[in-house]
This record gives structure tokens, C-alpha cells and sequence, in this order.
């Protein structure tokens, strides 16, 4: 049977014209749009009280909403400059982050790597790891939209020296002193290079050997996590089960 439509099929089931060119092409955008528009029904803004004594009439009609004895005309609502103190809230975790799930850093210096969620912190940062020694990813915290949570989990319930970890933690310490142009150690801009605190370095260390420990126990665990996440031709990421 012909199609009446005026849009006919090109090969694999495609209509020739869009949505918007068929709406153009039929002249639907001249036909008057009718809506129906409900009834506003009005509030009522008194109502009826009983009223003692024989000469007053018994019932009396009152305004439902008093309006204030003493109107100031000159008094602002707010004084000039105020405003509203919002205490920050942390964002809400995903349902799908949660202690020891694998994650995918998909921004930053670490971008591709797999780290491994430890816990939420009161900034709503992720505090993840590498591990250090397995991919390079140190104990830093990352914003959980720059993270793909996969399925893939890792027992993280006996690491107790995570309690001493918060956002101060990760403080930086003074601004690094100039240098000499001839001096070795520095950067590129003249800076003394960075050199990280003994106590996140023994923090490191304290984290990744119970967790080394534990993806040993599975199979191909530590492969997997040191192996980087890319897209090859013919991978849909939109079909991806992570």
C-alpha cells in the first residue's frame, strides 16, 4: 500500500524528511493552536463567624488573612546589603561509588587509569588510590564527575588507617622558596621541586599493602588494574556494561 504522507522511505526504513522539514512541508505551523485553559477559581478571602450576643447579628464576615496593624513605608524588607548565608553542602555519592569499587579517571594528570574508591570525604571528594605501586596512581581525591564506576569490586574494609585521612590532609605546605638560575634542583619556572611529605609517603606505603595483598587473591586483578582504559575503532561506548 502507497504510502499518503508525502514522506516517502529511502532504503533501511529512513523517511526522507525530518520531523521539522515535515512539519514545514504539511503547513501545520499555520493551523491555530487551540489549548484549553482550566478556570481559575477564586480563593475566598473572607469568611463567616459566630458572633455572641442578641443585638449584634449573630454571624460576622472576617478576612481570612489579616493584613499587619503597622505598615512601614519607608522601612525596607532586608537592610541594603543583606544576604543569605548558605552553608556548602557536599554533593551527594553516587549509588553506584561505593568502598572498594574500581573507578576510571576519565580527566586529570591520571587520566584512563583505574583507581580504586576508598571513601567519601566532607568536601564530597573521592579519596582513590592506584594502587602507587601497581599503576602509578597515588592517594589523592578526584570529583565524581570525572569518574566511570565499574562493576568491579575490592574488599577495603580493613584498611582502619584511613580514619586519619581528610581533606586537610592534602593541605599544601608553603609556597616554595626561588632558586639561583644555575641551581639543580629546580623546575622549569626557577621553583625548588616538590617534595612530598614523609607522612603522605608512610600513608602510601600503610594503604597499598593490605590492598596489594588483597588483588592478588583474585586472578588477573593486578592486570587489570594497571592496563589503561581506551576505545578502540568499533567500541560503542554507549553500549559498554562497566
Amino acid at each position: 500500500m502507497p504510502r499518503l504522507s508525502g514522506n516517502p522511505l529511502l532504503p533501511g526504513g529512513i523517511e526522507r524528511y525530518g520531523r521539522a522539514v515535515q512539519y514545514k512541508r504539511t503547513n501545520k505551523w499555520k493551523r491555530a493552536k487551540t489549548s484549553v485553559k482550566p478556570k481559575k477559581v477564586k480563593k475566598p478571602t473572607v469568611k463567616t463567624v459566630p458572633v455572641g450576643g442578641e443585638k449584634n447579628g449573630e454571624t460576622r464576615k472576617v478576612p481570612i488573612s489579616r493584613s499587619p496593624r503597622y505598615v512601614f513605608a519607608d522601612k525596607p524588607k532586608r537592610p541594603i546589603g543583606y544576604k543569605v548565608k548558605r552553608s556548602p553542602r557536599p554533593a551527594k555519592i553516587r549509588d553506584s561509588i561505593t568502598p572498594g569499587t574500581v573507578l576510571i579517571l576519565v580527566a586529570g594528570p591520571y587520566r584512563g587509569h583505574r583507581a580504586i574508591f576508598l571513601k567519601a570525604l566532607k568536601s564530597g571528594l573521592l579519596l582513590v588510590t592506584g594502587p602507587f605501586l601497581i599503576n602509578g596512581v597515588p592517594l589523592r581525591r578526584v570529583n565524581q564527575a570525572f569518574v566511570i564506576a565499574t562493576s568491579t569490586k575490592i574488599d577495603v574494609s580493613g584498611l582502619t588507617m584511613l580514619d586519619n585521612v581528610d581533606d586537610d590532609f592534602f593541605k599544601a605546605s608553603s609556597a616554595n622558596e626561588k632558586l639561583d638560575f644555575f641551581s639543580d634542583k629546580k623546575t622549569r619556572d626557577g621553583r625548588r621541586k616538590k617534595k612530598l611529605p614523609e607522612e603522605r609517603v608512610k600513608m602510601q606505603k600503610d594503604v597499598d599493602a593490605p590492598l596489594i595483598a588483597k588483588i592478588k587473591e583474585t586472578p588477573y586483578m593486578k592486570k587489570y588494574l594497571a592496563s589503561k582504559f581506551t576505545l578502540t575503532k568499533g567500541v560503542h561506548p554507549h553500549a559498554l556494561k562497566f
